[in-house]
């Protein structure tokens, strides 16, 4: 048995490690929007095409306006769900309905309106 043990002990120490050093310095991977698919591509070409919020999901500043002056959300359907984030320091998020062709106050005294919006193309 210590006979098997030392031949293979030594048949591994005797094999040679074989490494391949494989050189990419010209090649760099080809432009991302060749190998995007779905959303991600139709992503990728909207902001090539200008558009930085293609999926509408940019947070909104509130203005300091009454129900004559207030914050415009746009939208692509007749109702939004918003959250509105009354204090700076709050840990929750107060949400709401939002319908087309009302303004709604929020429990904090912001009020906020429905625009029309523009779908990604």
């Amino acid at each position: 048995m210590a006979g098997i043990i030392a031949r293979t002990v030594v048949a591994t120490a005797r094999r040679g490690v074989q490494v391949t050093s494989v050189r990419h310095a010209n090649k760099m991977m080809a432009d991302p929007l060749e190998h995007a698919t779905g959303l991600e591509k139709e992503e990728l070409m909207a902001k090539a095409a200008g558009n930085e919020n293609p999926f509408d999901m940019k947070v909104y500043k509130r203005v300091s306006g009454g129900a004559s002056n207030p914050t415009l959300i746009p939208s692509f359907y007749d109702r939004r769900l918003v959250g509105c984030i009354c204090e700076e320091d709050a840990t929750c998020i107060n949400w709401m309905w939002l319908e087309k062709g009302e303004t709604k106050r929020c429990e904090c005294g912001y009020w906020f309106q429905l625009t029309e919006g523009k779908p990604m193309v």
